[in-house]
């Protein structure tokens, strides 16, 4: 389906015949590759007699030889496919199969995303970024502290050099754009915490992705809404990739307590009024920042400061604030 998909992707038109020469395939089997493509990928064509298919609008597709020549500088392996129920569930599978960390996977789509908290995470192919890094990870609490946060500064600075500046970071890890969600991630344990386990770091991003595409229960945006032209999906990627390897690095280096400073001077919501959902309670004080282990600190009226982590806790901005 790839192939079919990077001929199209021009957005030019193509006769039944060519892309039959070019897949190796013949015209009736190019028409039920066609079919699937609409009705397994959502894919719009145009198709005009005598001049042939088109897509509605040029895509982006991922490239495995971009993004492995930069995760082989940093000895990451790269896993690319198709489609994948959740990148993160790939990527448990195969470490369970006993492949070694570090590895990327990178799906063109999944049928089964997920965001925090188990809420589904709006998928479709071949318009946004599917990302999930596995890490080892050796030296047990210290290596985890406040991991979720510099992972979303990476992702936050990786997203500034594809032209966003107007972004920033809501705690724990999500980021948004003016006032609206365009990323968020996803961190799941495998392993002993305490000791040695591995991570599972996964990234979702808003990239291409049509406002009638999917529908979501919050405001959201994508890089395309916000630079007004259609993404470089793979260059995206491979900022990503670069931004994670430098800021994890220095983390596993200094801790977060070293890039603590910077994650407040990129929190939206430092000084406002905020509402912590804890499952069993909500909890509404003032947020003054996050601790040198990434726990959020809130002012709460007669209890004073206090300090909240888990992978659990939701927060939001209070109307008034």
């Amino acid at each position: 389906m790839n192939n079919l998909l990077r001929i199209l992707g021009d957005g030019r038109f193509h006769s039944g015949e060519e892309l039959g020469a070019v897949l190796g395939v013949s015209r009736s089997a190019v028409w039920k590759h066609l079919q699937r493509l609409e009705g397994e990928y959502g894919v719009e064509l145009f198709r005009v007699p005598g001049r042939g298919y088109r897509l509605a609008e040029p895509l982006s597709l991922l490239s495995y030889e971009e993004s492995s020549v930069v995760l082989t500088r940093f000895g990451w392996q790269l896993c690319l496919q198709d489609t994948v129920d959740s990148t993160n569930a790939e990527a448990f599978r195969l470490l369970q199969s006993g492949m070694a960390a570090p590895f990327v996977i990178l799906a063109e789509g999944q049928t089964a995303g997920r965001g925090r908290r188990g809420r589904p995470w709006a998928s479709p192919p071949a318009q946004n970024i599917y990302y999930t890094l596995a890490l080892k990870i050796s030296n047990g609490p210290q290596g985890l502290s406040g991991l979720s946060l510099v992972v979303g500064l990476a992702v936050l600075q990786a997203l500034r050099h594809a032209g966003i500046n107007n972004a920033g970071l809501k705690w724990p890890n999500d980021i948004y754009a003016n006032g609206k969600k365009i990323a968020g991630i996803l961190l799941e344990l495998t392993g002993d915490p305490a000791d040695v386990c591995h991570v599972i770091i996964g990234i979702g991003i808003n990239v291409n992705m049509a406002a009638t595409a999917v529908e979501i229960d919050q405001p959201w945006t994508s890089v395309r809404a916000q630079t007004g032209v259609l993404a470089n999906r793979s260059e995206l990627v491979n900022l990503v990739s670069e931004s994670l390897h430098l800021y994890l690095s220095r983390h596993a280096q200094e801790g977060f307590s070293s890039l603590r400073d910077d994650w407040e001077a990129n929190n939206l919501w430092q000084g406002k009024l905020c509402t912590l959902s804890t499952g069993s309670q909500q909890v509404k004080g003032l947020m003054i920042g996050v601790n040198e282990f990434g726990a959020l600190r809130l002012l709460v009226d007669g209890q004073g400061e206090q300090h909240f982590s888990g992978g659990e806790l939701s927060l939001r901005l209070d109307h008034d604030s």
